[in-house]
């Protein structure tokens, strides 16, 4: 019985439907289709990365014996345990060692809104395609786009620079800095060298997509904004004697 009710669902708005993919040559719709594939960048180089840091330890019947601890997104660096150097951690020197910081709060607020930003760019592209007549007749949708867009330029703002500061805190945490907070490579007989960490540059270009998508959704506040009676009562009262 549910397949019964989803012609009597889906036949009022399939009523409207009026397909025009010329939109998408127009400024508001192309710009849409822009953000679209930008939040699934944001989204990506975000949320899929996975790294690892190494250390090197010499102490009493190891030498020179790499340990690594392995971090990704959402980054709680400090649930993250470098491996031991050997089965009996160094005569009974060695104890866990765990990264420093959890920056999980920053990294999914970004990745979060990429996502939804994801999905409010097929929706906006559904209504502007379908919908288009509907969309310019009742000046509610367009004040409703007006108020998400600048809503979404804000909080691109916001995301982008506190995931910036926290990627910067990410690389210190993961870096030669944390080196003299180890314990355990303070024990004597026991030395610890920084190794490597993995390139973090796709992390960076994650901010610069951040950036553009801040720079664009401003720009579409613009561009929707001409579709609001707002700009043409601003242009009637400012040529108005």
């Amino acid at each position: 019985w549910p397949w019964l009710l989803l012609p009597a669902l889906v036949s009022p708005l399939m009523v409207g439907l009026r397909m025009d993919f010329s939109v998408l040559l127009e400024p508001l719709g192309f710009v849409k289709v822009l953000e679209w594939l930008l939040a699934i960048f944001a989204f990506a180089t975000c949320g899929g990365f996975q790294g690892e840091t190494a250390l090197l330890v010499s102490c009493k019947g190891v030498v020179n014996k790499t340990i690594t601890a392995a971090f990704a997104y959402p980054f709680r660096l400090n649930t993250v345990v470098f491996s031991a150097p050997d089965l009996k951690g160094c005569g009974g020197t060695w104890t866990d060692v765990h990264l420093m910081g959890n920056f999980s709060s920053s990294a999914q607020f970004f990745v979060t809104l990429a996502a939804l930003v994801f999905l409010y760019c097929i929706t906006a592209l559904v209504v502007y395609i379908g919908y288009s007549h509907v969309y310019q007749q009742n000046n509610k949708f367009p004040l409703t786009d007006l108020a998400i867009s600048v809503l979404t330029a804000f909080l691109w703002l916001v995301s982008t620079f506190v995931w910036a500061k926290a990627l910067a805190d990410i690389k210190v945490s993961t870096g030669a800095s944390i080196i003299p907070g180890i314990e355990s490579c303070k024990a004597p007989g026991t030395t610890c060298h920084f190794l490597s960490v993995t390139s973090m540059g796709v992390l960076n270009v994650s901010v610069v997509f951040g950036l553009v998508n801040m720079i664009l959704w401003a720009i579409n506040v613009w561009i929707v904004y001409k579709d609001t009676n707002l700009h043409s009562q601003w242009n009637r009262i400012s040529e108005s004697p």
